[in-house]
């Protein structure tokens, strides 16, 4: 049986999305992490904009107490010390997503297009094939 690989949506505010898809942020962090192989992380901008922005893959996630995290990736994580370590309260360990290659897209995707009774990811959602062709076909839709 071959190991394929899914996409996911990921729940991330505005001003972090925005910092990953203009190259200032080149770690993810995040308290749980994914179950299942995963290719593309596609980038649902929380409120107040409400949309999929675009999509980061990654090369490497890591699995470290948020002290070492912080150690590691503080130039790199676009989040001050003060924001991170209240994110990271009370967890004994943590995930970097080492951002490998980002794309934003020239128009914004709501997923209620594609997903029937979308709501907000409190961190992800899996996205099935289907899925993650529609977000491909509509953005290429609102591109021409």
């Amino acid at each position: 049986m071959k190991n394929t690989l899914t996409n996911v949506i990921l729940s991330i505010k505005p001003t972090y999305a925005n910092a990953i898809l203009s190259g200032l942020k080149k770690v993810e962090f995040r308290k749980k992490i994914f179950k299942k192989p995963v290719d593309k992380i596609f980038i649902y901008s929380s409120s107040p904009q409400k949309m999929i922005i675009g999509y980061f893959t990654f090369s490497e996630i890591m699995e470290d107490t948020p002290k070492n995290i912080w150690d590691k990736f503080n130039k790199v994580g676009g989040i001050g010390k003060k924001d991170f370590f209240e994110y990271f309260k009370g967890v004994e360990k943590g995930y970097s997503i080492i951002i490998n290659s980002y794309e934003k897209f020239k128009i914004e995707i709501d997923p209620i297009e594609f997903i029937e009774e979308f709501s907000a990811p409190q961190s992800y959602i899996y996205l099935d094939d289907k899925s993650s062709l529609e977000i491909a076909l509509t953005k290429l839709k609102k591109i021409k």
